[in-house]
């Protein structure tokens, strides 16, 4: 067979040189079910559902808690939102009945449940919301598999080093996908904003999604070669492509042997400039992990995943508990918590939170906040304890207006002074910040660059309020860009601001993590950057290849730039002429 070359969307960067292991859809088709039963048989069949949903959530705990092990807590939110399905007032509930209204027998119920809310997702305009067509899907066929007293095909079985092929790969097949086995994947379906694609990121399996109907030139056993950044698929390469990428592969391994052995070393410039790199967390256990990559210390500590994986308000002593375990494994590392920003798409049943039209121009994060006093002087009292055991410091998201600062601060007050009455411990010299992730907190940095200790940039609210931008959105999605002009001029002059009045500023948001933007936000003099721990070591790479005086006058160049894409241009020449290609 001649080689041929397929062009997907690559979701999850590595290359991978494999053999084929094409995954017959016959070997997950259910099996034919019985369509009716008889009225004396309803019982029966509502005690089967409800032992194979309970199976269901048992076996999705335990997969909850491995991607929690293996990827950390954002990632396994997103199989605890399969659980949630379970529980649904339109899914389970609508299956019993069926079953007792209509004599279907509890896998026909399952179908026909299953088949009409995925539908109703598939059609929606939103990708994002499309996507969750295959979690529907995903809870079905487990419902299904255990239904039928039987277990879900489980890919973890594979005994031999493949590349899989498949249709689709639902978010619980891939967490269990074991990296002895599975070198790298291509499906034929999928976007980069799917489940699939960002677990297959944090599993650190290279992906390439969206093939579509050339999946189909794909036969078992053939050989595939797979570049999971570029989103190219090979078959049957011929010798001169095969020992091109085979050189390519080395290379990386090269790279990434080098990036563990530095991982531990400080972020300095060539012409001494050093800046501090942390990471973004999202529970206590991943501040172990962050320390394992080269951390200095956390950047963005994420609170609400201690609030969304309980079934109430956290009350004071588990949260002092969390925030004391993150501010003891970081010892004199700093540690930025963020107060509670939930709404928008992060919520909280028990808080019922109302529906509203537009969630992220509505009630979340410090706005919600500041509706709910005790909520934030809980909070904040839980981490002025849990001050004493480390260098913590609190910052308040989606803060638009000095007004809501102040309300804010107040509230701090408040708890310090109620801590100082009952005589208990904490760091009086703690530090108290805001994010900067809306226009109107950009344009008025130097006002509250008076008042606060300090800034953090979140750029990806940043970007998308300052663009008008629904990242989610398939439509628009194309306008998202951080490297747009307005984006740039906002977060230097957010910087220059803070400079002045002698305060710091980090970032948090993903632009903090890309190598691209390194040189210009040297240039800006960004003082700490933070995000996801498995960039760390890269960032730090490439921050030392480069002299912080020459990427002032760089970034001078790129504010005159009229166009995001004449800015990449400008940072990929530079990169290229100072450190190489970028990463």
């Amino acid at each position: 067979m001649a080689e041929t070359k397929l062009q997907g969307i690559g979701v999850s960067d590595g290359i991978r040189v494999g053999k084929a292991f094409v995954l017959d859809p016959s070997t997950v088709r259910r099996e034919a079910v019985r369509q009716s039963i008889a009225e004396a048989e309803i019982e029966n069949e509502l005690e089967r559902l409800r032992h194979a949903k309970e199976t269901s959530i048992r076996q999705l705990g335990e997969l909850v808690e491995r991607t929690r092990r293996m990827a950390g807590e954002e990632k396994a939110v997103i199989l605890a939102g399969q659980q949630s399905i379970l529980d649904d007032p339109a899914f389970y509930p609508e299956i019993e009945k069926w079953i007792v209204t209509e004599r279907y027998s509890a896998e026909r119920a399952v179908l026909q449940v299953v088949e009409r809310i995925s539908g109703l997702f598939a059609a929606m305009e939103s990708e994002y919301l499309r996507e969750r067509a295959v979690d529907v899907k995903d809870v079905g066929n487990r419902l299904l598999a255990n239904l039928q007293g039987g277990h879900q095909t489980s890919l973890s079985d594979i005994g031999e080093p493949v590349i899989l092929v498949a249709d689709d790969l639902t978010p619980s097949e891939t967490v269990q996908l074991d990296k002895r086995y599975i070198l790298g994947f291509v499906i034929r379906k999928g976007g980069k904003t799917s489940h699939t694609a960002i677990l297959s990121r944090s599993v650190g399996i290279p992906a390439v999604v969206g093939v579509g109907e050339q999946l189909d030139k794909i036969r078992n056993g053939s050989l595939l070669v797979i570049d999971g950044a570029s989103g190219v698929c090979i078959v049957e390469p011929d010798a001169a492509t095969l020992s091109q990428y085979q050189e390519k592969m080395r290379l990386e391994q090269e790279q990434q042997d080098q990036l563990k052995r530095d991982a531990g070393n400080p972020a300095v410039t060539q012409d001494g400039i050093r800046v501090e790199i942390a990471a973004n967390i999202g529970t206590p256990e991943e501040a172990r992990v962050a320390l394992e990559q080269g951390a200095e210390g956390i950047g963005l500590y994420r609170t609400e995943f201690l609030f969304m994986h309980s079934d109430r308000m956290p009350d004071e002593e588990e949260q002092y508990r969390a925030y004391k375990q993150v501010a003891e494994t970081m010892g004199e590392r700093p540690v930025v918590i963020r107060t509670l920003d939930i709404g928008g798409d992060k919520q909280l049943p028990y808080l019922s939170l109302p529906q509203e039209m537009n969630p992220f121009l509505g009630y979340r994060a410090i706005r919600l906040c500041l509706g709910n006093e005790t909520l934030l002087l809980t909070q904040i009292r839980a981490i002025l304890r849990a001050s004493a055991y480390g260098k913590l410091k609190i910052m308040f998201p989606m803060i638009s207006g000095l007004e809501e600062w102040h309300r804010a601060k107040a509230i701090y007050e408040k708890a310090r002074q109620q801590l100082e009455e009952a005589g208990i411990a904490y760091d009086r010299s703690l530090e108290v910040g805001i994010m900067i992730e809306v226009p109107s907190a950009a344009l008025l940095a130097d006002r509250f660059a008076r008042e606060v200790d300090f800034f953090s940039i979140g750029t990806n609210d940043l970007v998308q309020y300052t663009l008008a931008v629904d990242r989610m959105n398939e439509h628009v999605a194309y306008l998202y860009d951080p490297f747009h002009p307005a984006v740039l001029r906002l977060i230097q002059s957010v910087i220059a601001a803070a400079h002045q009045a002698e305060k710091w500023v980090g970032m948090c948001g993903g632009m903090a993590g890309d190598p691209l933007a390194v040189p210009l936000l040297l240039g800006f003099g960004l003082d700490e950057w933070s995000m996801d721990a498995g960039s760390i070591s890269r960032i730090k790479r490439q921050i030392a290849r480069l002299r912080q005086a020459e990427c002032k006058q760089l970034a001078a160049q790129v504010l005159e730039l009229d166009t995001a894409e004449a800015i990449r241009g400008e940072l990929q020449r530079f990169l290229h002429a100072n450190s190489g290609q970028p990463n």
